[in-house]
């Protein structure tokens, strides 16, 4: 979480909306991530907002196409290829307090089927608290009558079910951005600096920035790649695959493409337990081989105690 993410400033001046990505390698616990931001830079900037969602659109399209012809290749190996597809949307709404704009409904519509969409209010020190409730509620129920989809956390697994039950009450997040450091009592804290006092970037009376952080990297990053996968990859797949040709049955009787996939998705399944099942036994080797290590140690330790007793004993009688 100390990784710098800043990058260079971009003007406001774009003639139309371009997608640059910045990729990252995290690392914690002896974890790695590789992390990919991309960036929507002019979005909304044009006279003309029209088409403003083409270009996030087709960036979106264009990673599930890789993946597919990826995935369509005679040898294929998906578990090294680098997917680039993207698992979340981070959209931001502007703190105005009167509702969402249309190139927000507009975009949000476009996208919801294609990318996990997380509506979060940017610059949320602008309004108050009383404000802000209002102005969530309003955005709410803005995307319901609208027929928008956000994602929501989910609430199957018991051991995040209470949290991700509250996060999602407290949709849309309302965060604070800053670059700069402000010392607060004994530490140096990420923060915004006003004559009045002191807005904490990760103060959870302040903003919903940590829980934002906590739900995306911790609790809820496998799901957001499931559903991706699961979800919004199949119906663009099953689309090119249409376009391709395929179809769910054919008139000859033979097997479905559907059924192949059933077929190789549990053959795909199975490869996988298989793959667990021998990391489990390379964990316990790994274990025993430790223990050995450990009682051998412990049984040098002993030696060497027992010839320091013996050493000892025979210097005191040598004294004696």
């Amino acid at each position: 979480f100390n990784t710098n993410f800043e990058s260079a400033p971009e003007t406001h001046r774009e003639s139309e909306v371009r997608l640059k990505a910045h990729s990252y390698e995290l690392q914690e616990s002896n974890v790695n991530l590789r992390l990919t931001l991309v960036d929507t830079v002019g979005y909304g900037d044009q006279i003309n907002k029209e088409d403003s969602f083409k270009a996030i659109v087709d960036y979106i399209d264009a990673q599930f196409e890789a993946y597919l012809q990826e995935e369509l290749k005679i040898q294929r190996n998906l578990s090294t290829y680098h997917d680039s597809r993207i698992h979340v949307c981070l959209y931001f709404i502007t703190p105005s307090g009167h509702g969402l704009k249309s190139i927000d409904l507009v975009c949000m519509k476009k996208l919801d089927q294609k990318v996990n969409i997380i509506p979060i209010i940017a610059k949320a020190d602008t309004i108050n608290k009383t404000e802000l409730a209002k102005f969530k509620a309003k955005i709410l129920n803005e995307l319901k009558t609208n027929g928008v989809s956000i994602y929501q956390f989910p609430t199957e697994d018991e051991t995040v079910a209470d949290v991700n039950r509250e996060m999602n009450n407290n949709l849309p997040f309302a965060v604070v951005g800053s670059n700069e450091f402000v010392k607060v009592g004994t530490k140096n804290v990420r923060a915004r600096q006003y004559p009045w006092g002191v807005v904490q970037v990760e103060n959870e009376n302040h903003c919903d920035f940590k829980h934002l952080r906590e739900m995306l990297i911790r609790t809820n990053m496998e799901d957001l790649r499931d559903q991706t996968q699961l979800k919004h990859y199949e119906l663009y797949r099953k689309d090119r695959l249409k376009q391709m040709g395929f179809s769910e049955s054919d008139t000859n009787g033979s097997s479905s493409f559907a059924e192949t996939y059933t077929l190789r998705r549990e053959s795909h399944l199975k490869s996988l337990q298989g793959r667990e099942e021998e990391m489990r036994q390379k964990f316990v080797l790994r274990v025993k081989e430790k223990e050995a290590e450990l009682k051998e140690a412990e049984r040098e330790l002993h030696s060497r105690f027992d010839k320091l007793k013996a050493s000892v004993a025979e210097e005191r009688r040598n004294v004696e």
